[in-house]
């Protein structure tokens, strides 16, 4: 059966990234000739057959260049969040490069340009189950600039004639991340510490999953001017993803709890302690906020203009990162008692 994408070209910004390069694996194995835009200086060990073009994103030149002959751009570039990055740093790659590869688009003549931002401009809800129209709560600055790229987007690409879709992606996960590997290790070693009572819901999407979204977005004419938060069946609360993962490693949850607000004041000490002498802290407020910030979101819209349907559970996608976490020798490393 032929592929939409058999033939097609496809950019993807970001393509060094988790995310990027399964997308790019992905439209190569459906027939796309892929160009992957990575950052200069960065390595890459893609196949021969995906195209590397190592560039600046805030570079005009650069952008026009890799934009040439270039039939859908996926633009999955973002800043990796860090202490030391400040805001104007997010905002040149969240928001002024986006405008750099939406003007290029524009000369390429391109079909489709596909933004990614994050469910993350919604900070936490209110409500349950909230769709692409729910208030905008940005809690952090890289939400903030994430916020201020999609509404670039939306109100720019219209100006130039360019067709565009918008993604914000829940909290992503899969074989070859590392993200959840602070909530997973402990649980595994039946020594996690759950802040708060655990009822708040987080809501997650599989990578592969994530790919299929994004793909829909490029190949549908009814996703053109929308934006579509792409999740999992379902959101979960902290406490069943914690029993899920305490499933699958075959050990007891240890049942330790500690209210919010002391680890809360402490994570703030931390990170001003930790920009001060630059390095990384080990606690901040951003993961204090997992244990606190509801998330839980509506995938219908997806659903009924992409056509989008996960096909991983929780649990399946658990069980597939948890093995690759064994198989990297992740599970034996020093332990971290708090979670995400």
């Amino acid at each position: 059966m032929n592929s939409f994408w058999d033939g097609r070209t496809a950019l993807v910004t970001g393509a060094g990234g988790f995310t990027g390069r399964h997308l790019a694996t992905e439209l190569k194995r459906r027939g796309a000739k892929v160009r992957a835009f990575i950052r200069e200086g960065s390595s890459s060990d893609f196949e021969s057959a995906i195209e590397i073009f190592s560039g600046d994103l805030l570079s005009d030149d650069d952008c026009h260049r890799a934009m040439q002959g270039m039939d859908t751009i996926f633009h999955v570039a973002a800043v990796f969040r860090r202490v030391s990055t400040t805001t104007e740093e997010l905002r040149r790659i969240h928001v002024n490069a986006t405008e750099h590869l939406l003007r290029a688009a524009k000369e390429a003549g391109a079909r489709r340009f596909v933004h990614t931002s994050t469910i993350g401009v919604h900070g936490g809800l209110k409500v349950d189950r909230a769709d692409e129209q729910g208030e905008f709560s940005p809690s952090d600055d890289y939400q903030l600039t994430k916020l201020e790229g999609e509404q670039l987007v939306s109100r720019l690409a219209p100006e130039l004639g360019v067709p565009y879709s918008i993604i914000r992606p829940c909290a992503i996960y899969g074989p070859g991340d590392t993200r959840f590997l602070k909530f997973i290790k402990p649980i595994s070693r039946g020594m996690f510490v759950m802040v708060g009572p655990g009822e708040v819901h987080g809501h997650f999407v599989y990578i592969d999953d994530l790919v299929e979204g994004f793909l829909l977005a490029g190949e549908k004419e009814e996703a053109c001017g929308e934006t579509f938060i792409i999740g999992g069946m379902r959101s979960h609360s902290l406490n069943e993803f914690a029993r899920t993962v305490a499933d699958i490693c075959d050990v007891r949850r240890s049942g330790i709890r500690v209210p919010v607000w002391p680890v809360y004041a402490a994570s703030v000490v931390c990170e001003k302690i930790c920009k001060l002498i630059g390095v990384e802290p080990p606690l901040h407020p951003r993961r204090v906020a997992f244990f606190t910030k509801h998330r839980s979101f509506s995938i219908a819209k997806a659903r009924r203009l992409l056509g989008y349907e996960p096909k991983t559970d929780l649990e399946t996608g658990m069980r597939r990162l948890i093995l690759w976490f064994r198989q990297q020798g992740y599970m034996h490393t020093i332990l971290v008692l708090v979670g995400m």
